[in-house]
């Protein structure tokens, strides 16, 4: 695992994502961005696409997807469903069956604090869909990751773990209260860990993994939210329009995606994984405190959490990975 700690990338909070590609040829290269479609993953999937990588973006809602993409660079749309196990499957059969090797995975797409939702198995929706879906998609992927010779995955987290971290003894708020955000909390930390662990068992494969705090910006993921609460946080201004300020990580979707394409497609991350990134730079480390602000919090990057969580997310989906 790379240390935690910045590298001094020459990046930074008003970044965006058409600077961090800027001169590079991605031609030849095979992308999917789940949540490709909207907010930041569509910025993601646009900018990769317009490098000249060939993108794939599974969605859940075609219409919605078709209409948004319009227009845009060339997105292959495909079907998905993070909370169903046989949709993925299937995606992942597809993309498998087609040959392609896989240079770039951004698991992207996610929920946010709903009100407490279960899929058909009884999991808890966000840990469902934010972590178990996309363990069990990259699981399935796994084969065209090392056909690539070379491939990234990158786990969209958020600042939002530093509310806490993973309880394994009950992931699913079968036996505690729940509470929306702190649920929210679970599953960003849980991206970060995966990321980690995948990491330290994919590099033999040469797949390194990244996790992305892109920063606060107004988008669907907030659909859950209350309009006082986006205020309260200082998302929306009193005019309900987006605040942008990226000196108090309040960004545009475009300056949100910077890190994200940074961590799937920089050289200053060649040979480097399982950091947690912000501001297109590796984070430090702070303390545990429950204090805001940058940096990833210990439980995150704990490489013991990291492997008891694979352990159960391998229980849990019943999907053998590596």
């Amino acid at each position: 695992m790379t240390e935690q700690r910045p590298l001094g990338s020459g990046f930074g909070p008003t970044t965006t994502a058409a600077e961090v590609i800027a001169g590079q040829d991605l031609r030849g290269k095979v992308a999917i961005v789940t949540g490709g479609y909207s907010g930041l993953g569509l910025v993601a999937a646009q900018t990769l696409a317009a490098a000249g990588a060939e993108v794939v973006v599974p969605a859940r809602d075609q219409t919605r997807a078709q209409a948004s993409t319009a227009g845009g660079p060339p997105l292959q749309l495909e079907s998905l469903d993070l909370m169903d196990p046989e949709s993925i499957d299937a995606f992942a059969g597809r993309f498998l069956d087609s040959g392609r090797p896989l240079h770039l995975l951004i698991n992207n797409a996610g929920i946010m604090a709903p009100p407490l939702t279960r899929d058909a198995r009884g999991y808890e929706s966000q840990f469902s869909t934010n972590h178990l879906g996309h363990f069990q998609l990259t699981a399935r992927l796994w084969p065209a990751l090392q056909r690539a010779g070379g491939a990234r995955v990158v786990q969209v987290s958020s600042r939002g773990h530093a509310r806490g971290g993973v309880t394994l003894e009950d992931v699913n708020y079968e036996r505690r209260g729940y509470d929306g955000p702190e649920a929210y909390a679970q599953a960003k930390s849980a991206n970060v860990l995966f990321a980690v662990e995948l990491d330290a068992r994919g590099r033999a494969d040469g797949v390194r993994a990244f996790a992305v705090h892109p920063g606060g910006i107004m988008t669907n993921l907030g659909r859950y939210v209350s309009t006082e609460r986006l205020r309260a946080f200082d998302i929306i201004d009193d005019d309900g329009k987006p605040v942008v300020d990226p000196s108090r990580d309040r960004k545009s979707p475009e300056q949100g995606a910077a890190t994200i394409v940074w961590c799937a497609v920089s050289p200053q991350l060649d040979g480097k994984g399982g950091v947690y990134c912000e501001d297109c730079d590796i984070a430090r480390t702070v303390p545990g405190d429950g204090s805001p602000g940058p940096g990833v919090r210990p439980w995150a990057i704990d490489r013991e959490i990291a492997g008891k969580l694979w352990a159960l997310s391998e229980t849990l989906t019943g999907v053998r990975f590596l």
